[in-house]
């Protein structure tokens, strides 16, 4: 299955069970001042999460587009990027563990076909001082559903997060971890905001068994290693919490957020480690290699940055963002930026955002038909970035070279921002690639020319008293 057979699936999936499918969201959330963009898919639904009735029903299915832009940079590695649809679907207050495990269980090894011998998972491991359990019964209730599949008894054992560590992939397929199993906005109970819901998780990952562990992340492999050879697939929220001024209190009702992605189960079901050869993303790597004359094999970096670069300002154009200096458009034109100066890496001179964009409108042209309508638009928009930031480029960087033998400061990097327009995480990246060095109190001395500057903007713009 291809990822637009598995997004067409999943929804099928649900809405044979009750579900009622939702549009997405627009990837700049209408009503949360606390974030710029919707990085998950129930971001857009935390009001029926805390108890509001939602005009659709009490069960709901959607693939949501999300971008989390503090995974940059991880982009480059085999499965991370910052734009991505996450299959979502939510019980509010009507069934919970046992029907959204099965369900889950029966889409991956039912409908995707993956094999339930390199499934693993993960649970809470419970929180004492909070008063919150472990999560002993979504435990028991995998090992049923691996039992039944005839993964054989002894490999579907219970243990610790370190008990999951010391004895490696195959041992523990059921692990239990901490704040890595508990969902909330910011990762752990500790850190919950006051007000926001909350709660246990369980997670499920596939295993490539081609992909040698990397001893750099640890001497053994487990679910929650970094080294890629397990990749998440999806998660289960069992929302029973809210964070209150003293500690928890149940939510009025119990809500399940199922949470998958659906590059990475394109990418397991291709049986593939590797998330850009997937059919959201291969296309655009076949575009590059066109353009560029090299191949993804031996370019392999750059061309991931920028397949997934392209695809986050696409739909952040779609959905009404402009290259700006400020929130979503200044995220939108670093991603643009960053891709160009991986282009020119590549030996791309020329403008290649008219060429790769039609590519992309094309990938989405059925699940998403608003961005092949505004293609022509974006296009336009987005190669107009691109020419005005490739001679910017040529200027900064040969400023960046002046710097060689002296190393790069705080103020050199400032001055790279407000005359060249150079973001400024993009100018210590380039710089680290060239060999330059890079002042360790860089941030500070940028941020207290950043505070200047505002200061004199102030001052200028103040009016003149009589």
């Amino acid at each position: 299955m291809d990822a637009d057979e598995i997004r067409s699936a999943f929804l099928d999936h649900l809405a044979g069970r009750g579900h009622a499918v939702i549009p997405r969201a627009s990837l700049v959330p209408d009503d949360d001042p606390t974030t710029l963009f919707t990085g998950s898919g129930m971001q857009p639904l935390l009001p029926y999460l805390l108890g509001d009735d939602h005009p659709a029903g009490r069960r709901l299915v959607d693939s949501q587009t999300c971008l989390r832009v503090q995974d940059i940079e991880e982009v480059g590695d085999n499965r991370h990027t910052t734009f991505f649809e996450m299959l979502g679907s939510w019980s509010l207050g009507d069934y919970f563990k046992p029907e959204q495990l099965r369900q889950f269980w029966d889409f991956l090894t039912g409908t995707v076909g993956l094999d339930p011998a390199r499934l693993y998972v993960s649970c809470f491991i419970g929180e004492e001082a909070h008063g919150i359990p472990k999560d002993d019964e979504s435990a028991a209730l995998w090992r049923e559903l691996f039992t039944a599949a005839g993964v054989p008894a002894d490999q579907v054992e219970l243990g610790t997060e370190e008990h999951a560590a010391r004895v490696g992939t195959g041992g523990a397929r059921i692990a239990f971890y901490g704040n890595k199993n508990w969902w909330c906005r910011e990762g752990s109970p500790e850190r919950m905001p006051v007000g926001e819901p909350g709660g246990p998780d369980t997670e499920v990952f596939y295993l490539f068994p081609h992909v040698e562990h990397d001893p750099t992340y640890g001497e053994h492999c487990h679910q929650n290693c970094d080294c890629g050879r397990f990749i998440e697939l999806g998660n289960s929220v069992f929302m029973k919490y809210r964070r209150t001024e003293s500690g928890f209190e149940p939510l009025p009702r119990r809500n399940v957020d199922y949470g998958g992605g659906l590059e990475r189960i394109a990418a397991a079901a291709l049986d593939t480690s590797d998330v850009f050869r997937i059919s959201l993303l291969w296309p655009i790597i076949e575009r590059l290699q066109e353009l560029s004359g090299r191949t993804y094999e031996d370019e392999t970096l750059a061309m991931r940055v920028i397949a997934d670069h392209l695809r986050g300002p696409t739909f952040l154009a779609v959905d009404g963002v402009r290259p700006s200096n400020k929130a979503q458009g200044y995220v939108l034109r670093r991603l643009v930026r960053r891709a160009v100066r991986f282009a020119v890496d590549l030996g791309i001179e020329d403008n290649f955002f008219p060429h790769v964009i039609p590519t992309i409108a094309g990938i989405y042209a059925g699940a998403y038909p608003e961005v092949a309508a505004a293609a022509d638009a974006v296009a336009d928009l987005l190669a107009r970035e691109e020419q005005v930031f490739r001679r910017t480029l040529r200027r900064g960087l040969e400023r960046l070279e002046g710097h060689r033998d002296t190393g790069v400061t705080g103020a050199d990097l400032f001055v790279l921002y407000d005359t060249y327009g150079f973001p400024v995480e993009l100018s210590t990246e380039v710089a680290r690639a060239e060999g330059i060095v890079v002042s360790r109190t860089w941030r500070e001395e940028f941020d207290e020319h950043m505070a200047a500057q505002r200061a004199r903007s102030r001052g200028v713009s103040a009016p003149r008293s009589r």
